[in-house]
């Protein structure tokens, strides 16, 4: 038996007339331009909102502006308080500094002064005696025919002590000058205690003044105890000048 396709106006499409009629009614939306402007219900009733180029402007009450005022000036306060500590600070911190370099120099010259006044004081080598044979005397008793120093008046076993600062350059036997110490002063000049009964010191010591150097004596060429005393511009016999000149341009009263 032969089947026959229905015919009329309620006669249902065909997949193939549905999906062409689909297609056709896409590309005439596309040409015509429609399927660009196409959107949802909600979206296509909001109107756009209208592009002026200008800012908005937000209108706030009088209470609110005096309140951010207000806070804008704490914190310009606070902040100018916080500087003003600060700057405060640094000014303590430097006169701090100030005070302790002031304190340093102070310490520094203090030091200088002491170690000048050390490097100057001078003392007479026998503390309360007295000069029993003056600077070049004349006498057959020394071979160059005057006397090359002073006699200091002292009993035998008499402290001797260094006229002032300097080191030891001999400590010894010295001839005619018995038991002897020479001293390179500080200044470049030499002194030398001679007839010694006892040395208390030895050859690159330093002494200051006032320090034992030895026991008054009669060693060597002598008539009796006493300490020969000379001061000089070298270590050696001959270099000799007016000790007690010497001591007086030093300070010593004699």
């Amino acid at each position: 038996m032969a089947f026959t396709r229905a015919t009329g106006k309620h006669r249902r499409p065909s997949r193939m007339q549905r999906s062409t009629a689909r297609a056709a009614g896409v590309a005439a939306l596309t040409t015509t331009g429609v399927i660009g402007t196409l959107a949802g219900p909600a979206l296509a009733a909001e109107p756009e909102a209208e592009q002026t180029g200008l800012l908005p402007v937000v209108t706030i009450g009088d209470s609110v502006a005096e309140q951010i005022d207000a806070q804008a000036a704490a914190q310009k306060q606070a902040a100018e308080e916080a500087l003003a500590e600060q700057r405060a600070e640094e000014a303590a911190v430097k006169r701090a500094e100030a005070r302790a370099e002031a304190a340093r120099e102070a310490r520094e010259r203090a030091a200088r002064e002491a170690e000048r006044k050390r490097l100057n004081t001078f003392v007479a080598p026998i503390a309360g005696s007295y000069v029993s044979t003056a600077y070049q005397a004349s006498s057959a008793l020394w071979s160059s025919g005057s006397h090359t120093g002073v006699d200091f008046h002292a009993a035998s076993g008499t402290l001797v002590q260094a006229v002032g600062m300097g080191t030891v350059v001999e400590a010894g036997w010295g001839g005619a000058y018995g038991n002897q110490v020479v001293i390179r002063m500080h200044d470049g000049t030499y002194t030398q205690y001679g007839h010694l009964s006892s040395i208390a010191v030895a050859v690159g010591q330093s002494v200051v003044p006032g320090q034992q150097i030895g026991l008054s004596g009669a060693t060597g060429n002598v008539t009796g105890p006493h300490l020969h005393f000379e001061a000089r511009t070298s270590p050696e016999y001959g270099s000799d000048i007016d000790p007690v000149a010497y001591l007086r341009s030093h300070g010593v009263n004699i």
